[in-house]
């Protein structure tokens, strides 16, 4: 099967009604119509090595399902979204594959859409629940919003081939960057990057570079100008540099013999470069703009230099996957009830060696981990037998702790009694 069809076969058994739809009314006043989107920043090497920086280190995220209990204890859940994302949520891509080309669609749009597909299920009770059979990221040309006549959302997606499907806004994961001045759509006020600033950045950063390379070119091209003491024509002077290059050419010794017809000036070469703060301050610009240093694109960065760029570009980015996977995935009742998708970051908070002794000495003893765990950390293989917790005597539920320091005060009473 084509891949054309392959696609065209996802939104076969959607349905968006029959419904007679207008375009959606936004309180902005905008037309809910959008096209996608710039991509002339894209050139630069710069912004491409930021974004594949920021899209490689999610690509590490554990997508879970989980339900939060009345205690707030988190309870791993058996569901068809954990069987998809184990290894690979549709037929196309792993579970690394689907996180950095999501990365890439939100960096490249400032939009990335999801579409799951799903079959219902009766859960045994007489509930029908969803079961997804797929997650698929979307590139649509043009997005349209339209609403039927109760005021339900509606996107019309277009694609480059010249299909089109209208399917309910609901249904759609829809991930944003930079959402502020439109009502519905990340980037500016047309749902488009605002790369206006980025750009100028970006024109005078290729200004310099070819200057530079211009100035190279240069100084290595012209070293020298021979002066013909004599009125020659073209012709003689030709055949007067090429006797001037053979001697060149020739000149094993270093010595170059000419006759009094002709002088060699030597032109030193002394191109003038841009400094080397002017090129670091304009890629610098460029880095800003993307949460990215110097030292994480060039992979050698310190533990808090990594911590720094966490908290700044992945974590805002981790945290909205999982609140909008949430909020298309789950009815209001189950995620009333703590069902939630949560993109843990494990593989990418510990990934030296001191800090995975570190996490394995506290959550070690604690019984947090069990022995299998313990020695996937290390990337080494599971044993049978090794999915217990083991934990530290030295520690003691906070629930206990009250009762064991009576009953220790109690027998020093008891003894200091006997004593008297």
């Amino acid at each position: 099967m084509a891949v054309k069809d392959f696609f065209k076969n996802i939104f076969s058994n959607s349905s968006s009604g029959s419904t007679q739809k207008q375009y959606a009314r936004f309180l902005d006043g905008n037309s809910p119509v959008f096209t996608q989107f710039g991509q002339n920043v894209y050139a630069s090497d710069v912004v491409q090595m930021c974004i594949d920086v920021i899209a490689t280190e999610c690509s590490k995220l554990q997508p879970k399902h989980i339900r939060v209990d009345s205690d707030g204890m988190q309870r791993n859940v058996k569901s068809s979204f954990n069987r998809l994302f184990k290894f690979a949520p549709n037929e196309l891509m792993t579970t690394r594959d689907f996180i950095e080309k999501v990365i890439w669609l939100l960096f490249m749009n400032y939009n990335a859409f999801i579409y799951p597909t799903y079959e219902m299920r009766d859960d045994g009770r007489g509930n029908l629940t969803k079961n997804y059979t797929g997650f698929y990221p979307l590139n649509p040309t043009d997005v349209v919003f339209l609403q039927d006549s109760i005021g339900r959302l509606f996107v019309e997606l277009h694609f480059a081939n010249g299909d089109k499907f209208t399917l309910p806004y609901n249904d759609i994961i829809h991930l944003r960057k930079k959402f502020s001045v439109n009502d519905i759509m990340g980037g500016g006020a047309d749902g488009q990057p605002d790369n206006q600033a980025l750009l100028k950045v970006l024109q005078i950063n290729d200004t310099v570079l070819q200057g530079v390379e211009k100035a190279i070119k240069t100084s290595l091209s012209i070293r020298g100008i021979l002066k013909i003491n004599t009125m020659m024509d073209d012709d003689a002077q030709k055949k007067e540099r090429d006797k001037f290059e053979a001697k060149i050419a020739g000149g094993k010794a270093g010595i170059l013999p000419l006759d009094l017809k002709g002088d060699y000036v030597d032109i030193k070469p002394d191109p003038k470069i841009v400094d080397k703060d002017t090129l670091e301050f304009l890629q610098s610009k460029v880095l800003n703009n993307y949460g990215v240093s110097m030292p994480i694109l060039s992979g050698d960065f310190t533990d808090e230099q990594y911590q720094a760029f966490y908290e700044k570009t992945l974590e805002p980015l981790i945290i909205s996957f999982g609140q909008a996977f949430s909020k298309t995935i789950f009815t209001d009742r189950e995620i009333d009830v703590g069902n939630e998708i949560v993109f843990y970051p494990q593989k990418l908070l510990f990934t030296n060696t001191k800090n995975k002794i570190a996490v394995a000495d506290i959550l070690g003893n604690r019984g947090g981990l069990t022995n299998n765990e313990l020695l996937a950390l290390f990337g080494y293989p599971p044993y049978e037998g090794g999915d217990v917790r083991n934990m530290s005597l030295n520690y003691i539920d906070v629930k206990l702790a009250g009762q064991y320091q009576l009953k220790k005060a109690n027998m020093k009473e008891a003894e200091k009694n006997v004593q008297d």
